[in-house]
């Protein structure tokens, strides 16, 4: 398998190289060079370990051991059960897909688990070291920094948007004490969090001289890992085709669900769920993509994002995959804060791409999980109740419905009290997480300062 640039001015590379590597030099996103096709009857009565190393050897075909990584990743004690992800139906044809169940508690450990593995096996067969740097807006960071600690040869620096995460989450990551692991704390948003570390990366001597890599879903194992739970949640239907809800901010979780569908999973519809910051919704309606000048604060905080990464990915098969194309796209996205595809031939073949979309409102998500307890004894945390919300709206007869539960609702308790009146469930694990001593340093929206910071902790 082979992987080249979405901005199209790379030469092909290995899936080991681009593994290491986050943006490609070009500073497009790297992509395979052809989707490949899976038979699903192979598939269907895998467990999942098994099943993901079917998947996943499909991208990463020059990892030497890979099956012998994905069944150290993917085991019963990390992830709560055999089914790693486990299908609950709450009525005929609804069901929601257990992605939460991992060390943090969100569905990023699912993929962030597995390359802390793949990174200490290439770098330990290169004899190499790496310095991982990534940006948050919730659970990339602490699944990341779990999936890393104590990891030889790997150090991490995590940018966070300082105080807009919730308690939770910044206790996951903030607690942390290992020494490998670095957190910063960014006045600004998410946004600002993530074009640091674009700017970083864009400085090819500096990353090269310090050996910088990336966890943030900008690296296609991160995609490659989400891709196999789509299966999982297929087959675990029972159903000839299904429709999937996700909750989107980056574009990640949805976008390898888009994968998946073009290896030949059944996939009628792919529901995409903003909240306020509705920029991708605002895009599957109209054709516009306008990045917000002001990222909203809300209750679904993991997806306060106006500029999703991963829609590049998308974008660069909608247009042809006409490098030059995205590239002059994203220099308008730069230039202007938009572009506008309403009118183009592109934009009339996004239906046939699976999309559709809505958003939520901190009323709805209230709405959602009152209604979800109500009904099913459920508690859902407000992410996922995004999802549930449009995935309801769009929900068709005889097309199971299957909403992706993206956290566990103890991540967002505040939420949840207001809602229903109660304490979550919490795990005795994190029993007193918010009391623990935490180690962060604030800074300011400066790459100059961030590289600094980089170097100097060497």
């Amino acid at each position: 398998m082979l992987y080249v640039s979405t901005r199209g001015n790379c030469p092909p590379r290995r899936f080991s190289d681009i593994l290491l590597e986050g943006l490609a030099p070009d500073g497009g996103l790297y992509v395979p060079e052809e989707i490949p096709k899976i038979r699903l009857e192979e598939l269907k009565a895998l467990p999942y370990p098994e099943l993901a190393f079917k998947v996943l050897s499909a991208f990463m075909d020059d990892v030497p051991g890979l099956d012998d990584i994905v069944a150290r990743t993917y085991r019963a004690d990390i992830f709560g059960s055999p089914e790693i992800t486990p299908l609950k139906t709450l009525e005929p044809g609804f069901h929601l897909l257990g992605l939460s169940n991992g060390p943090t508690l969100a569905f990023k450990d699912l993929a962030l688990q597995l390359l802390g593995n793949l990174f200490e096996e290439v770098l330990g067969e290169r004899g190499q070291t790496l310095n991982i740097l990534g940006a948050t807006s919730g659970d990339t960071g602490s699944a990341a920094e779990y999936a890393m600690r104590g990891k030889r040869g790997i150090r991490v620096f995590m940018l966070s948007p300082h105080q807009r995460m919730s308690p939770f989450q910044r206790a996951q990551m903030y607690s942390l004490q290992d020494p490998n692991i670095h957190n910063l704390a960014v006045r600004g948003v998410f946004d600002d969090c993530q074009d640091l570390v674009k700017e970083v990366n864009a400085d090819a001597a500096f990353k090269a001289r310090n050996r910088i890599g990336a966890v943030n879903s900008i690296n296609w194992a991160r995609v490659a890992a989400q891709v196999v739970y789509y299966f999982k949640g297929y087959f675990a239907s029972g159903a000839k085709e299904v429709a999937f809800a996700v909750p989107s901010g980056n574009f990640g979780n949805i976008y390898a669900g888009y994968v998946a569908r073009s290896m030949g999973l059944p996939i009628r519809r792919l529901i995409l769920a903003a909240n306020e910051n509705d920029v991708l919704d605002e895009f599957f309606r109209t054709g516009r993509y306008r990045v917000r000048r002001k990222v909203l604060e809300t209750t679904s905080p993991s997806m306060d994002i106006s500029k999703a990464s991963n829609f590049e990915r998308y974008i660069f098969d909608l247009v042809g995959r006409d490098g030059a194309r995205v590239k002059e796209l994203w220099r308008r996205l730069e230039q202007d804060g938009e572009f506008d595809l309403s009118h183009s031939a592109y934009f009339r073949t996004v239906a046939g791409t699976g999309f559709v979309s809505g958003h939520s409102t901190h009323a709805d998500r209230i709405a959602t999980i009152k209604s979800i307890y109500s009904k099913y004894q459920t508690i859902i945390d407000p992410h996922t109740a995004d999802g549930v919300k449009v995935g309801l709206e769009h929900r068709e007869p005889l097309v199971p419905l299957i909403c992706l539960e993206t956290a566990l609702p103890v991540k967002f308790a505040q939420t949840i009290r207001q809602a229903l009146g109660r304490e979550p469930e919490r795990p005795s694990e994190f029993a007193d997480l918010e009391r623990r001593p935490q180690r962060f340093k604030v800074m300011p929206k400066d790459a100059g300062a961030l590289k600094r910071y980089i170097e100097a902790a060497r």
